[in-house]
């Protein structure tokens, strides 16, 4: 089989700093794996909650194709404008409600061929938004016979409810990864219809921290329950991301899911 496609996904970006980690590493890395569409999780990278309009700008020229976001999606109000003027390269969850700024997909064209790019947020142990299985179920109704291959960000917190995803859409689209917990999960797989699946693609940011946040603020916070501001943390940083492979099959289909980290 031909080779079509590579996609690599780098997970949740905290903090400046991780951007400009980013800056001096994620296009010679997505150059050296052959990557032909980069998408970078940018929810928490404006110093942890939230994505402003010069740091999205920052992690395009940084070499990201597409940013996902999640929960803190609208943490910054200066990205409000950049959301509904540039929905082509970022997307927020599709399941929060339609008067929200941005939107929940887009398609990009990549080697000829027409990727759907979904973003969704999980509800288990999150914000009660629309049913993230319905609006899937509603996108590719919706995009019908307009893309080639698709691909979502599952942003959610349960384990659980981001396999069913992947269950949920296996072989209907060609990529579910998840993001939101930092914590890089060891069942890079292909489902049983060909679908590539992550539960969750990790971080980029400090290594030394809690979930990139400084140790000792977090530490506060659960010995006292007081309230505290969270930073991110110093030291080294480290990028955390799943490299897809997708194959000239009738569908097209996912054929390897491999951890990278640079």
């Amino acid at each position: 089989m031909i080779v079509i496609m590579k996609i690599l996904a780098v997970g949740d970006v905290v903090g400046r700093r991780s951007i400009e980690y980013l800056s001096k590493t994620l296009r010679r890395t997505a150059a050296s794996l052959g990557a032909d569409l980069v998408v970078v999780n940018g929810e928490n990278a404006s110093e942890i909650h939230g994505l402003c309009k010069a740091d999205a700008q920052a992690l395009l020229d940084a070499g990201a194709d597409l940013i996902t976001l999640g929960n803190h999606a609208f943490g910054s109000r200066d990205l409000y404008g950049f959301l509904d003027d540039n929905t082509d390269v970022v997307i927020r969850p599709a399941n929060y409600p339609a008067a929200c700024p941005g939107v929940g997909c887009t398609l990009r064209r990549v080697n000829g061929l027409r990727v759907l790019c979904m973003n969704l947020s999980g509800t288990a142990f999150m914000e009660q938004l629309d049913n993230p299985f319905v609006a899937a179920d509603r996108l590719l109704e919706r995009e019908k016979g307009e893309y080639d291959i698709a691909l979502l960000d599952f942003h959610g917190e349960a384990t659980s409810e981001k396999l069913a995803m992947g269950f949920h859409l296996d072989g209907r689209v060609q990529i579910v990864f998840g993001t939101h917990t930092h914590v890089p999960t060891a069942d890079t797989r292909i489902l049983p219809a060909g679908t590539g699946y992550v539960t969750d693609l990790g971080m980029t940011g400090p290594t030394n921290g809690i979930l990139g946040t400084d140790a000792e603020a977090v530490l506060y916070k659960m010995r006292t329950r007081m309230p505290v501001r969270f930073t991110v943390a110093d030291g080294p940083i480290e990028a955390q991301a799943v490299l897809f492979t997708l194959e000239d099959t009738k569908p097209h289909r996912c054929v390897k899911v491999e951890r990278v980290t640079f």
